[in-house]
């Protein structure tokens, strides 16, 4: 959420910045419109109530001198009916403000390229050299089928399409991979590993940004009011929401591995088969509270501990920065990394790194202190996917197959794959 107070004191600031990711400048006439109203009626009632209090005491010495009160007893009869009224003016006035601060994105940083669509996304660095094959290269969703490693038309029967079943070694490498992920993030680059709630309540999406805006993109669970999780973001970014934290508990680096459930409205036709675009599927997140001055340090960082993932797994890839079109609502600064995938001889996306500033921070009510006697400042929230483990198996089985249908493991997973180097049929 932006800060009010920046919005009316360098407005045209705003609006230009709001204008790099699409958004009229009228949103924020219109906000600032509502705010004066809202501001200009609690100054009103602010006065009403100060007049309504001296004179209860003028009223109160004039009845102790047996002095007739009732004309002023009946102005401020008619001047309660009047605190009432504006009493709930302000209180709609404020409602207004909020809704209409939550639904604005979030300010891109200065740094972030101008473009129009993804297209427009510059490609920051390229690692690894793409795997070279004697065969056309067949694509993952295939390659386990033949293995036996996922079941999709039962996950089909038993749920509905774009949900599959791992199993036997399938499985195995899904969880080998999670637990590889957790150990380099808690034993290398130091982060407390947690395992969250898949479900949150409103106030913890509203936090992350995710309500109002995105509700149609997750599933609520019916009747109440809660929601499965998209990502382990929410539960980890407001672990300390609505709590101050003193100078010595930052940063906070949390990493959470959990299910991820997205509903995937508006992706009809997109990636029906596979592993790349499910309404179930696992992911390691890194969740970051930082110091506003550090935040940007804090996401070079980030990513390369994602990146690091991939290095260790041999899984050639890119990162590129993405440019205003693409950048989402509550994004001040990404980076995406993506993997190759040989059989659509294209990278897609497997990591998403991201510097929200203190527009979570906002939201949330997610504060610190300096010292003990200095105000609450926003902390920066960053998070980073590190990594998608299903696109991360999809990864590996489409660029460490062979000719006979078998898949080599990744060195550095062998160990959690209890001693095995192979995957035939």
């Amino acid at each position: 959420m932006l800060d009010i107070r920046s919005i009316r004191q360098e407005p045209d600031l705003v609006k230009a910045k709001l204008g790099r990711k699409g958004v009229s400048p009228t949103a924020i006439d219109e906000l600032l419109a509502v705010d004066e109203a809202w501001r200009a009626a609690l100054a009103e009632v602010e006065r009403l109530k100060a007049l309504r209090n001296s004179t209860s005491e003028a009223i109160a010495q004039k009845k102790r001198n047996k002095e007739d009160a009732s004309d002023d007893i009946a102005r401020m009869r008619e001047v309660g009916d009047q605190i009432q009224t504006l009493d709930e003016k302000v209180r709609q006035h404020e409602v207004t403000v909020r809704d209409m601060l939550l639904a604005l994105p979030n300010l891109p940083h200065d740094s972030v390229p101008d473009g129009e669509s993804e297209a427009d996304n510059p490609v920051l660095k390229t690692w690894g050299d793409v795997p070279q094959f004697s065969f056309t290269p067949r694509p993952h969703f295939e390659i386990a089928e033949e293995l036996g490693i996922v079941d999709t038309e039962r996950a089909v029967k038993i749920t509905g399409s774009r949900f599959v079943l791992y199993k036997g070694l399938g499985a195995r490498l899904e969880r080998a991979l999670a637990a590889f992920m957790l150990d380099l993030h808690v034993d290398k680059h130091g982060y407390t590993e947690m395992f969250p709630a898949f479900i949150a309540n409103e106030d913890s999406l509203i936090g992350t940004g995710n309500l109002p805006k995105f509700g149609d993109e997750m599933f609520k669970l019916e009747g109440l009011p809660y929601y499965l999780i998209p990502t382990a973001e929410v539960p980890l970014t407001n672990y300390y929401r609505d709590e101050i934290l003193s100078l010595n508990d930052l940063p906070v680096k949390f990493a959470g591995y959990s299910s991820c459930f997205r509903s995937e409205a508006g992706s009809a036709g997109k990636d029906t088969r596979g592993l790349i675009r499910l309404h179930q599927f696992q992911k390691v997140e890194l969740v970051n509270l930082c110091l506003p001055e550090h935040s940007y340090e804090v996401l070079e960082t980030l990513t390369r501990e994602c990146e690091e993932v991939l290095e260790a797994l041999e899984l050639p890839y890119r990162r590129i920065e993405i440019c205003t079109g693409d950048l989402g609502a509550k994004d001040a600064k990404k980076y995406d990394i993506e993997v190759w995938l040989p059989a659509a001889n294209t990278y897609r996306e497997i990591s998403s790194c991201t510097n929200f500033e203190d527009f979570q921070a906002r939201r949330a009510n997610l504060r610190f202190r300096r010292s003990d006697t200095s105000r609450p400042e926003f902390v920066h929230t960053l998070n980073g996917s590190g990594l998608a483990v299903g696109r991360t198996v999809a990864a590996i089985l489409e660029n460490n197959q062979e000719a006979d249908g078998s898949v080599r493991i990744p060195k550095a997973l062998v160990p959690y794959m209890g001693g095995i180097e192979r995957i035939t049929r």
